[in-house]
């Protein structure tokens, strides 16, 4: 369990979330800006997070008495039906035609996702775009989808992309992700992001191309975050992309 309180600011939850990974995190009391956690390792010594330098000065290094929530740990799942309603309020909370970066919208071009056959159908296509025995259709590369989901709630989606095309180096990179946006700010990028990583290295790749605009302040942070090193900022048919190279 973690405590994260009200309007923590994005470097200090990433770091918090950061600390899932391989361990235990227990509530022990208050830390800056109102974050309570304590993360013991599976084998080794317990580790506190540290305040970030942005968060201490605006505080001078003491602990806030901003009021807090308790927030359970999401988790990445295969793409079910079963969140259909979930899934449907998420999408609404994007204005109409917004791109959702990995979300395998492309595989349902022409379907009425409020209908529950077709929304069916398009998680069938995502599940089985991982299979390498099945052929992709033209301009397309396998890749497997995940949805990010707290308490049967979905959250956002994010895909790793086997391999890449033209485009993919160009624009799109391995891996895309979208948070539903009344669930930005907390983190949920960088921890999916994290995640996602030891699952591209389970495929062979020894580094993945992560990409962003160049003008999305939070996607910078959530890639910089889990390791990337700019390879350079360029215009494509996209617009102006940031890519980012993660060593695996």
């Amino acid at each position: 369990m973690v405590l994260v309180a009200d309007g923590a600011d994005q470097d200090l939850t990433d770091e918090v979330f950061s600390l899932f990974h391989g361990g235990i995190v227990q509530v022990v009391g208050e830390v800056c800006g109102g974050v309570v956690v304590e993360w013991t390792a599976k084998s080794g010594p317990v580790r506190r997070p540290r305040c970030p330098a942005s968060h201490s000065r605006r505080t001078g290094g003491r602990a806030s008495s901003m009021s807090a929530s308790v927030a359970r740990m999401p988790e990445l799942i295969a793409p079910t039906d079963q969140l259909h309603s979930s899934w449907l309020a998420a999408r609404d909370e994007w204005p109409p035609g917004a791109h959702h970066d990995g979300a395998g919208l492309r595989l349902a071009p022409d379907a009425d996702l409020e209908n529950p056959e077709d929304f069916a159908e398009w998680v069938r296509r995502l599940k089985q775009q991982s299979d390498t025995s099945v052929a992709v259709g033209e301009g397309r590369v396998h890749a497997t989808h995940w949805w990010i989901v707290e308490d049967d709630s979905y959250l956002g989606a994010i895909d790793l992309r086997h391999y890449l095309n033209a485009f993919l180096l160009d624009v799109g990179g391995h891996i895309g992700y979208s948070i539903r946006p009344t669930f930005r700010r907390r983190g949920l990028a960088t921890w999916a992001l994290g995640t996602v990583l030891p699952e591209a290295r389970a495929l062979g790749l020894d580094r993945v191309l992560v990409t962003c605009d160049d003008d999305n302040i939070g996607s910078v942070r959530t890639i910089e975050h889990n390791g990337g090193v700019l390879e350079d900022v360029r215009t494509t048919e996209g617009g102006d992309k940031r890519r980012y190279w993660i060593t695996l």
